[in-house]
């Protein structure tokens, strides 16, 4: 347990650092929330309900699927991955630990949205914040799951990238967080419901934690588990 304790300790001071990180998890995620915020409350001022809501969903899907995959590649397909097996040290603890990291940073870009944007955009807070903490911790969980498989699974950082992107642009275009996803074609609204954007969205709404928002996401969780413990024992 120490060592695990010491592990997440050394990772998270290694994230403070990482300028990777930085950007995908508080930079860029900040200034879409500064910019966008101002333009979506200002063109459609309905959208206040749900600002909050929508700039997490952002954020959350950058930091997961941009930033926590090109760490994981870098690790796994470095020494680093020759250090773990030399010193006994199980190779999943760097994924635990990364995810541990990852999801607390998260969390904390999330707290800053959440707070700012009553101040700065008069966006409503959500009505249940005893169930929408829980509904984004869920979210993060399931994103950083599918950013793991990806970490995993392409060692090619260009392949990585592409991949990530792949990922990441149909889950903000599509989730309806940017326009009601009513107003997509059948079929995009289909490709939509494919990523777990559009559902952490609904999630997070007021009220929206129930079986029908929350089924999907547990599959798709237990689906990247099984995948990163096929691909980690493929590692040894």
């Amino acid at each position: 347990m120490n060592g695990f304790l010491y592990g997440a300790a050394l990772q998270w001071k290694l994230d403070i650092r990482s300028r990777s990180l930085l950007v995908t998890c508080y930079i860029v995620p900040l200034i879409f929330f500064l910019l966008m915020g101002g333009i979506f409350t200002s063109v459609m001022p309905e959208m206040r309900g749900t600002l909050i809501q929508s700039m997490i969903v952002m954020s959350v899907s950058m930091g997961a699927f941009i930033g926590v995959p090109p760490s994981l590649a870098e690790t796994y397909g470095s020494d680093v991955k020759k250090v773990y097996k030399a010193n006994g040290v199980p190779l999943y603890l760097g994924l635990v630990t990364m995810f541990l990291s990852a999801f607390v940073h998260l969390m904390l870009s999330c707290a800053i949205i959440l707070l700012l944007a009553p101040i700065l955009f008069e966006a409503s807070l959500p009505e249940q914040l005893l169930s929408f903490f829980p509904a984004l911790a869920i979210y993060i969980i399931v994103s950083l799951g599918i950013g793991s498989v990806l970490g995993l699974a392409v060692k090619n950082q260009a392949k990585l990238t592409m991949t990530a992107q792949l990922v990441f642009l149909p889950s903000i275009m599509l989730s309806g967080i940017m326009f009601p996803a009513d107003l997509l074609p059948g079929f995009l609204k289909a490709i939509g419901r494919i990523f777990p954007a559009s559902w952490g969205y609904r999630l997070m709404l007021d009220h929206g934690i129930c079986l029908e928002n929350l089924w999907y996401l547990i599959l798709v969780f237990c689906a990247a588990s099984a995948l990163c413990a096929v691909l980690l024992k493929e590692l040894y």
